[in-house]
């Protein structure tokens, strides 16, 4: 028996549904992650209440996928999401869920959610529910689906990706019939949303086990079905581990050879997502054709730099390469790092020259930019005002 589970706005949750007559129960990645020995932060509850029923009993609720049988519970301050029992799913395809079914029963609930390790469920008084052997799976580090796996991915197909996700995030081996189901059903995953594949993707890059994860997708025959995600992937391999979702994606365009904005077309990247490739992009382009200079270093930021030549001396072994220490080391002695950092603005140089703005400013400033950050002028304002007042002869 397991005691003080969940938080006390969570416990009250399940506190306030079985007084109201219902059965409720933690279930999902908290429960997982309890015997994992990992800090849980999202506690979530399943119950055999309905969705009406769970708005009834709480004052602020969201609905954050009532058709799926969801509501958000705010209580204390804190978001609990608390869904109702279900089991099959009727579906039109694998981008949406449709005409989900709600049951009375915990067994069947968690005899369709997709692994045994997220198949556990734990009562108000720290019982633990474990009816498909999830503990044992977690003992054992296996991802193995909860009954048939053919079934379980015929429900969902994203849940083999989400198996990759898994094996990385977690370092776990995939179960022998569950891999076996994933290479048989692999085509499966052109009908699931880019949307969804995306977010299993960005969990898999950083996992720990992000390499074995990424041999696994091409091995599987998973790559044949996403979004510009080449089959060999001995380079993409060698690029991890990754540091961030946005270093994963940077390596897949690089030793993929895709552009930048084919990658954020095919994922439907976010805005920031598809400026941090751009710019990894044209770092890539400047160094397959020299060392860094100083405009690179002004340029882009550290882990632009460090991805861009991370991938370039995979790719190029036998080229000259810059270390991490010497990246850092360079832009620490920057002059400057940004225009914001010059000591005048153009106010200060219309006052001096006593002129209407126009595009002569913008072009000073431009000059005045160059010449400090080359070290050929002292970011300082009287040093500057000397400059731009006196020196006819400034260097272009």
């Amino acid at each position: 028996m397991i005691t003080s589970f969940g938080t006390n706005a969570s416990r009250k949750v399940i506190a306030t549904l079985e007084s109201a007559g219902h059965d409720a129960v933690f279930v999902g990645g908290a429960v997982r992650d309890h015997f994992l020995d990992r800090i849980a932060t999202d506690f979530d509850i399943a119950t055999s209440a309905s969705p009406i029923d769970i708005k009834r009993l709480f004052t602020v609720t969201v609905d954050i996928g009532i058709e799926h049988g969801t509501i958000l519970v705010v209580l204390n301050g804190e978001r609990i999401e608390v869904t109702t029992y279900r089991a099959g799913k009727t579906k039109l395809d694998n981008s949406q869920t449709h005409g989900t079914v709600f049951v009375n029963s915990l067994r069947e609930d968690l005899q369709h959610r997709d692994f045994t390790i997220n198949a556990l469920a734990l009562n108000l008084n720290g019982e633990l529910i474990d009816l498909f052997e999830g503990v044992s799976d977690l003992q054992k580090r296996l991802i193995k689906t909860v009954g048939n796996p053919n079934e379980r991915f015929k429900e969902d197909a994203l849940r083999m990706l989400r198996a990759m996700r898994f094996s990385s995030v977690l370092g776990f081996d995939i179960d022998g019939a569950t891999y076996m189901a994933i290479m048989q059903n692999a085509n499966k995953l052109r009908e699931v949303s880019v949307e969804r594949i995306k977010i299993e993707m960005d969990k898999l890059w950083t996992g720990i086990e992000s390499q074995r994860a990424i041999q696994s997708v091409s091995d599987s025959g998973l790559a044949d079905y996403l979004p510009l995600f080449p089959r060999g992937v001995g380079s993409l391999m060698t690029c991890a581990p990754f540091n961030s979702t946005t270093e994963g994606w940077a390596c897949l365009m690089l030793t993929g050879g895709f552009a930048s904005s084919e990658i954020a077309k095919a994922y439907k990247l976010s805005n920031s997502e598809k400026a941090f490739l751009s710019d990894v992009e044209r770092a890539f382009q400047s160094r397959c054709v020299r060392l860094y200079e100083i405009e690179d270093y002004y340029r882009f930021s550290l882990d632009v730099l460090i991805i861009a030549e991370k991938v370039f001396s995979i790719l190029y072994p036998d080229e000259k390469h810059v270390s991490e220490k010497e990246i850092k080391k360079a832009l620490l002695n920057m002059k400057i790092r940004s225009k914001e950092d010059l000591k005048v603005t153009g106010t200060d140089l219309i006052n001096w020259r006593n002129e209407r703005g126009g595009q002569w400013v913008g072009e000073s400033l431009a000059k005045i930019e160059s010449a400090v950050l080359h070290g050929k002028l002292a970011n300082d304002m009287d040093d500057i005002k000397e400059w731009f007042l006196n020196d006819n002869k400034r260097e272009e």
